[in-house]
């Protein structure tokens, strides 16, 4: 079991956890693999819960998500392969499903297609608190802590000023985004950079983006819990040079 979370003394250079490392909290007792155990040692960038079959739409790259299984439980077995396929088409690194409701028993087909794809079933037999779940994997995965505002005002002038001070900065500002594997940091990345254009009006941002506006509010989610507040103007400015920094070397 890994060592218990210092809240006060955030680890900044803690590495993502991977998803074995997360069924190791307390939180997350009980918890069976059911299939696609070879993916268990993928990183881990968020937790999300849907009960929808097209969650897929919702999701960046590296989350794992949680359901009751409520839609699931209702599929033929093309369907339920569809569903992982699709999970796994957007990035997911892991399905826990709560065995207590509708669904007492994962389908044979996904988990012969979670196998396929190396794409972990997790099952809880038990009744969980998803709250309690993403509160205990967020605090992993959020260990790295978040960069300080202020500071990130005076690395602004040392970058304008001084040669070669790009990429110190850039990390300074972006540091928990440009950590993440290359799928959700682009997103994230794209997603930060059209929110500040359009002065984070969240239906124009999903227009320019081409997603939904439930999916502009998901990244959203992410990048304030990554990188702080996002309201402050004089923060937004050095986010906006921070990803020009990361646009021009």
């Amino acid at each position: 079991m890994p060592p218990a979370l210092d809240h006060a003394a955030p680890m900044l250079n803690a590495p993502l956890p991977s998803l074995r490392e997360l069924l190791d909290l307390p939180a997350f007792a009980g918890a069976q693999v059911l299939g696609g155990a070879a993916g268990l040692e993928r990183s881990v960038t968020w937790v999300h819960v849907a009960e929808v079959l097209d969650a897929a739409r919702f999701l960046s790259g590296g989350e794992l998500l949680l359901s009751t299984g409520l839609e699931l439980s209702r599929t033929v077995p093309d369907e339920g392969r569809a569903y992982l396929r699709s999970l796994a088409d957007a990035g997911a690194h892991g399905l826990a499903l709560e065995l207590v409701g509708p669904l007492r028993e994962v389908p044979a087909a996904v988990l012969e297609e979670a196998q396929r794809l190396a794409l972990p079933v997790i099952a809880f037999v038990h009744e969980v608190r998803f709250a309690d779940l993403t509160r205990a994997a967020h605090g992993r995965i959020l260990a790295r802590g978040t960069p300080d505002a202020t500071g990130g005002l005076e690395s602004v002038t040392l970058a304008l000023r001084e040669t070669g001070r790009a990429a110190v900065f850039r990390e300074a500002q972006l540091g928990p985004l440009l950590a993440l594997p290359e799928r959700p940091r682009a997103t994230l990345l794209l997603t930060l950079d059209a929110l500040i254009a359009g002065q984070f009006n969240i239906a124009q941002v999903a227009r320019a983006l081409g997603v939904r506006r439930q999916t502009v509010y998901y990244r959203l989610e992410q990048l304030r819990a990554r990188l702080g507040d996002l309201d402050d103007p004089r923060r937004q400015l050095a986010l906006r040079l921070a990803l020009d920094l990361d646009g021009g070397g």
